[in-house]
């Protein structure tokens, strides 16, 4: 399970309260990103990792997936793949720009779309402390495809709401981890 959308939408959060939900579930695995950015840099639980190290991880072949955004460095770890050959339903926050080369070279792969208004958006970023009014008004004028997801949450509520319909939905996928829905 792919899980894309803007910065600010709660990815992270929505991640975080499946995970809590979950915990006991054996079938999915929430993954942990590789990321050149500090441990103590806030949002998510990370392996930090220097750029010369990821790069050297990238070389090797020891990354599933890897993307750059916001000029940061992000990967999926190939042990990853253990897990989905044993049939579990890996759980990862990923780039939009890797979703054609996620179904192309790892399928079945299913897509979810976190989403909120743009003012949601602004405020969340703002409320993180790590950008400047500039860079989070960048962000949000940034010019974005439509993304082919199987699954979309408006995420403008109460938290819980967003976590809860998540959470079925990957309880869904678990149940069925070969029957991922068509794209579209």
């Amino acid at each position: 399970m792919l899980v894309v959308g803007p910065s600010g939408a709660g990815k992270d959060s929505i991640i975080a309260g499946a995970k809590a939900l979950l915990r006991d579930e054996t079938r999915v695995v929430f993954a942990r990103r590789l990321i050149t950015r500090p441990d103590d840099a806030g949002g998510e639980d990370h392996i930090a990792v220097s750029p010369a190290e990821f790069a050297r991880r990238r070389d090797a072949g020891e990354l599933l997936l890897h993307w750059e955004a916001h000029g940061l460095c992000y990967a999926l770890p190939r042990s990853l793949a253990e897990a989905r050959r044993a049939g579990g339903c890996v759980v990862a926050n990923v780039s939009r720009s890797i979703i054609a080369e996620a179904r192309l070279n790892l399928p079945p792969v299913a897509v979810i779309l976190i989403t909120a208004p743009a003012g949601v958006l602004a405020t969340r970023l703002a409320a993180r402390g790590r950008e400047t009014t500039a860079d989070i008004e960048h962000r949000l004028r940034r010019e974005v495809p439509d993304v082919p997801a199987d699954f979309a949450i408006n995420n403008d509520g109460a938290l819980s709401t967003a976590v809860a319909r998540f959470t079925a939905i990957l309880r869904g996928l678990a149940a069925q981890p070969d029957s991922v829905p068509p794209n579209g």
